[in-house]
């Protein structure tokens, strides 16, 4: 292999593209080249420095750390054209982590004493190194903070296999096999048959992913409905083309998210814009996250009530597991969310076939079904009270009385099979058993315009908890048209100042002068505060405000978070900022009710501040600073009385 290979490799390598072609043509003489088999070790953590930089010419490598228990965690992943080694290249320290081959490896190898002169005689060079390593060095802060973060709260004993630790690039199959979206069915059925796969990913002509072909497809198109005649037929044809894909950094906990969420058993991996892998539902299964899977699975094919009920139950120990195994706060919300949302769905369908078995019939219009507060912002975790609500189409004239008796009865069947299975009424009695809550579509309109002429405290409180919902089951269209109603009505109220006034919200710290905590001082809640009251709640309704002024209908608060950082509307170090205490909080408030259930105590939202380790209590105190902080910024954009009504 000659210098013109690496110079190849090295002029699309940041930051030795910044050099001149002349320089980097005379340094490239200087540069070694190594190999290294799969499964072999470039260098192991704790290991002396080699003085030389890494940068891969071919195949790709994992840099790892292990903690002081020997378990192995994925920090990240070099392909073509990156480097690695690069902490300790100056320094001559040992290295922190190791590099462990995943493919056939090749490396360019710069020494110490060469990099040195680079970067001595090209500041631009030098610069542009200097940034990517105090990137790479805050990533890598990070996960080593969250990975204390959740050893801080682990029990002895009770630590797992650390699946939501571990990285798609350790599980997913590599090389792809491929074949073309025109090739012939049946030919490539003879190699998935040859290489005993179930899926293969279909390439256009430009060598990019455009579909699945799966044995299912084979069944369904050729078999049984014989839709092409199967000589003819081209793996275009019966193909699988609304491709699901991750990247092979992402953790294995996103993947078995976005494989519910898609409703598929395959993504595709890819990086930068290339097929670098493929990870099957059977891949998920034997990292040992059967349960959560087969769990999304019975609840789909349950028969009845009874089976429901207890699959509801599960849930809970999917929820201990995605703890004990590290999982990040978004993972634990999606994963959770998205199974008593799927339980939902099913309830309510089996309630429709209760509806029929007691001579009510199908429902007499399209309806929509839609979830609210937690749910709606897929924050659920343990299974909380019920927020409901119901749209249905507007009947004809003489079908009125009928549809309202249907959908009166149908919301108490619905309700109540929802608390068989776990979810708690409302105590505020927010849910489509209620009138309020249970409205045709020309109902709710008639409830917005009278809100935007009378602003009444009960119309407000219903329009302030429609603010977070989302559609479940039924025409969703009900539920889109809805809130483009609500949104512009709320909107035209903050744009017009409607409830304007010269007062500020004023948040108060559940802080001393002397940084003490306050808490109840009596009660059943005696030396505790309420975490939702003093800063969860804030949080979810002032970013909820900046998405609404910016016609973000996304209710997720992490959701939120992202599109608003999309279109800055706040600084990328706000975001940040509001994003890790919004974390923090919510972990807080997961691991202390986990405490609870252990103690057989019902979880709340209530924590004892002086309960917390020292190093808790501080973060605790930052993060309540980060709402205050967050509020400043709400003050600044909204003003008065509206604040009051919508954030307090």
């Amino acid at each position: 292999m000659d210098s013109r290979q690496i110079f190849n490799t090295l002029i699309r390598t940041d930051p030795f593209n910044k050099l001149e072609t002349d320089v980097l043509k005379a340094f490239c003489e200087k540069v070694t080249l190594r190999e290294y088999k799969p499964n072999m070790y470039v260098f192991r953590q704790g290991e002396p420095s080699q003085d030389c930089l890494f940068v891969i010419l071919s195949g790709f490598v994992e840099i790892t750390v292990s903690n002081d228990r020997g378990i192995e965690t994925v920090m990240g992943l070099r392909r073509i054209y990156d480097f690695f080694g690069e902490t300790v290249v100056l320094s001559g320290l040992n290295y922190p982590g190791a590099a462990h081959v995943k493919d056939n490896l090749v490396c360019c190898l710069i020494s110490r004493k060469d990099l040195e002169e680079l970067l001595y005689h090209h500041p631009e060079f030098s610069g542009f190194f200097s940034m990517l390593l105090a990137e790479r060095v805050r990533m890598l802060y990070k996960e080593i903070i969250t990975e204390r973060s959740y050893d801080s709260y682990l029990q002895p004993g009770n630590v797992e296999s650390a699946l939501f630790r571990k990285r798609v690039s350790e599980i997913m199959s590599y090389p792809v096999i491929t074949c073309q979206i025109s090739d012939k069915v049946t030919e490539i059925s003879k190699i998935m048959a040859e290489k005993d796969i179930n899926a293969i990913v279909a390439l256009d002509n430009e060598k990019k992913p455009r579909g699945i072909l799966t044995e299912k497809n084979l069944v369904r198109y050729l078999i049984a409905s014989q839709i092409y005649p199967v000589g003819e037929c081209r793996v275009g044809h019966v193909m699988y083309s609304n491709l699901a894909e991750i990247g092979p950094e992402a953790f294995i906990g996103q993947a078995l998210v976005a494989m519910m969420r898609s409703k598929t058993k395959h993504l595709i991996v890819m990086e930068r814009g290339w097929l670098v892998g493929i990870v099957g539902m059977m891949d998920l299964i034997k990292t040992q996250s059967t349960g959560t899977l087969l769990l999304t699975r019975d609840i789909e094919t349950q028969p009845d009530l009874n089976g429901l009920i207890s699959i509801s139950r599960e849930i809970g120990n999917i929820l201990n597991a995605m703890i004990s195994e590290k999982a990040a706060v978004h993972e634990i919300f999606d994963v959770t969310s998205e199974l008593h949302e799927r339980l939902t769905r099913r309830v309510i369908q089996l309630s429709e076939e209760q509806m029929r078995l007691e001579g009510f019939g199908s429902p007499p219009v399209e309806y929509c079904w839609i979830n609210m507060g937690s749910a709606a912002r897929y924050e659920q975790t343990f299974g909380t009270d019920q927020d409901n609500a119901l749209i249905y189409e507007d009947s004809e004239d003489g079908n009125i009385e009928n549809t309202e008796r249907y959908f009166a009865r149908f919301a108490e069947v619905v309700i109540n099979n929802l608390v068989r299975c776990g979810f708690a009424l409302c105590e505020d009695n927010i849910m489509a058993t209620h009138p309020n809550w249970r409205r045709s579509y020309a109902g709710w309109l008639a409830l917005i315009e009278r809100w935007k002429t009378s602003y009444s405290p009960e119309d407000s409180r219903i329009i302030t908890t429609l603010l977070d919902y989302r559609s479940i089951w039924g025409n969703t269209s009900l539920s889109e048209k809805l809130w483009k109603n609500i949104a512009a009505a709320v909107q035209f109220s903050l744009n017009t100042g409607m409830f304007a006034d010269n007062d500020n919200f004023e948040y108060k710290l559940p802080l001393t002068s002397l940084g003490t905590f306050i808490t109840e001082k009596k009660g059943l809640h005696q030396n505790e505060f309420d975490l939702k009251k003093v800063a969860t709640e804030y949080i979810i309704k002032g970013i909820r405000l900046f998405a609404i002024k910016h016609n973000i209908h996304e209710p997720s608060t992490f959701g939120r978070l992202k599109r608003l950082k999309e279109i800055n509307a706040l600084s990328e170090e706000d975001i940040e900022n509001i994003e890790e205490s919004f974390e923090s909080l919510m972990m807080l408030h997961i691991r202390e009710n986990i405490k609870k259930i252990r103690q057989g105590r019902r979880p709340d939202n209530y924590i004892d501040p002086y309960s917390l380790r020292k190093k808790e209590r501080l973060i605790l105190k930052r993060v309540l600073s980060g709402v205050s902080l967050l509020l400043e910024l709400v003050n600044q954009e909204f003003k008065g009385a509206w604040l009051k009504r919508f954030v307090s």
